[in-house]
């Protein structure tokens, strides 16, 4: 296996498994966050705000013309609250940070995305499954997913394939967050709120991040252009929805 994956959101519990995947799959890795995360075996981490055309430039100069396998936009979300108390801007802030930011990552590598290449964005569980405890990630994943679509289509002549995976809900630091929020709210314990959210499921667990960086590393068969726009739903079977 050959070529580069810009991950971008690497220093994250989701990120930074899919960097430890693709990496294990023979694939160099360049793991982007705000913070450079530590450089591995096959990973060398990169500082850059993927939220800003700076941060997009600093990608493209670290790329250096490379051909790129894959790139990987799994920023995550700040914490913004429930429906109830939400700042109405904080909706678009998180837009621009994570729709904007994958934009702007297939900008920064557009030249050096080839046949077989893979543009992969992480949604996640709310986009599909609504729900007024996650009102940004809800809002936020629904427009992800318009947009690979769009990107699918743009890119599909030149062979590029897009993807959106959407996991959840995940065992992160990050819903561990919102369980916290929630149990305050509730005046519960995070454990209880965590055990609802296994509950959801029908194996009565989280997805883990581990397999969340197996999905993505999945992404590099050359099978997987038959996926090409499609979404992924690592939910273990959380989802009601048909489609």
């Amino acid at each position: 296996m050959t070529g580069l994956a810009v991950v971008v959101g690497a220093s994250g519990a989701l990120g930074s498994a899919i960097a430890a995947r693709l990496a294990a799959a023979g694939v160099e890795v360049l793991a982007v966050a705000r913070k450079a995360p530590p450089d591995g075996p096959g990973v060398t981490g990169h500082a850059a705000d993927v939220g800003t055309d700076a941060g997009a430039a600093a990608i493209a100069a670290a790329v250096d013309g490379r051909a790129v396998r894959m790139v990987v936009q799994a920023v995550g979300l700040p914490a913004t609250g429930p429906l109830e108390t939400i700042d109405p801007d904080a909706l678009g802030q998180v837009v621009a940070l994570k729709v904007g930011g994958l934009l702007r990552l297939a900008r920064a590598v557009d030249a050096e995305l080839g046949e077989g290449s893979r543009i992969v964005a992480l949604g996640g569980h709310f986009g599909s499954e609504p729900a007024p405890y996650a009102c940004a990630a809800g809002v936020v994943n629904a427009a992800l997913a318009n947009l690979v679509r769009q990107l699918a289509i743009a890119y599909g002549p030149r062979g590029v394939t897009a993807h959106l995976v959407a996991p959840g809900p995940a065992d992160t630091p990050r819903l561990r967050g919102l369980a916290a929020q929630a149990a305050e709210r509730r005046g519960i314990t995070v454990e209880e709120v965590l055990a609802e959210r296994a509950a959801e499921s029908p194996l009565g667990r989280l997805v883990t991040p581990d397999e969340v960086g197996w999905a993505v590393a999945t992404l590099l068969a050359p099978e997987a252009a038959a996926l090409h726009g499609a979404t992924l739903a690592l939910d273990v079977g959380a989802r009601h929805g048909l489609f």
